[in-house]
């Protein structure tokens, strides 16, 4: 087992063993020790979801009101007429067959692949190269779009992106340690909103268990939620 550091376990003294108000948890997560670089802050929910049923998972996308604080590299599958607009937009790369041979041939240099519908059925043969990597374009992401140029805009400036792992929780990043406690705080709310609107209806009992907040190289702190 790795030994805990100093500063971890001098962290981990503030860290509270009981839940505590989002603006305190913003706080304690501010009060840790800040590293040679600006750690992300991340939030992850505990739902009370099946995994294994497809009614109950979990998944999109979302605009926080302060973004995170980092850009993405975003590709766009799309007509020849709007490579260019793609690409001013904050594409690093776009286009249809020569994009898709690109990835064929082994570049994976990107974050998120959008797409327009019309070009599903070219980008269906990376499916193999993508789908392993959670970067195959769907609409349940919103990154399956007639608006392809707008969905390159938000996704470049940060446009956050989740789903649930195996074990019913979702995990996002809301900004980064940087980012003043009011702005941590409003991301916090939007993105717990967001995943509260999306409850399945196949789902029973509580659908929010627990939420945390931590930072890359901290302990988590746990959230009062009702």
């Amino acid at each position: 087992m790795p030994r805990q550091g100093k500063r971890y376990r001098a962290d981990l003294e503030k860290a509270s063993k009981t839940p505590v108000s989002l603006v305190e948890a913003v706080n304690r997560v501010k009060s840790f020790k800040q590293t040679k670089f600006d750690q992300s802050v991340e939030i992850v929910m505990h739902l009370g979801i099946d995994p294994k049923q497809a009614d109950q998972l979990i998944r999109g996308s979302v605009s926080l009101p302060h973004g995170i604080g980092a850009s993405k590299r975003v590709i766009a599958f799309c007509s020849d007429e709007l490579v260019e607009d793609a690409k001013a937009a904050g594409a690093i790369e776009a286009g249809a067959e020569a994009l898709v041979k690109k990835i064929e041939d082994g570049w994976l240099d990107f974050d998120v692949a959008i797409a327009s519908p019309d070009m599903m059925r070219v980008v269906a043969r990376l499916g193999r190269q993508l789908g392993p990597k959670g970067l195959m374009p769907s609409p349940k992401n919103d990154t399956v779009t007639p608006k392809v140029v707008e969905g390159v805009k938000d996704f470049a400036a940060g446009k956050v992106e989740f789903r649930n792992d195996s074990g019913g929780n979702v995990h996002a990043i809301i900004g980064k340690h940087s980012f003043e406690p009011g702005k941590l705080v409003d991301n916090a709310q939007h993105f717990i909103a967001t995943i509260e609107k999306m409850k399945p209806s196949a789902t029973k009992g509580v659908f929010v268990k627990q939420i945390a907040l931590t930072a890359t190289m901290t302990p988590s702190v746990i959230i009062e939620h009702e």
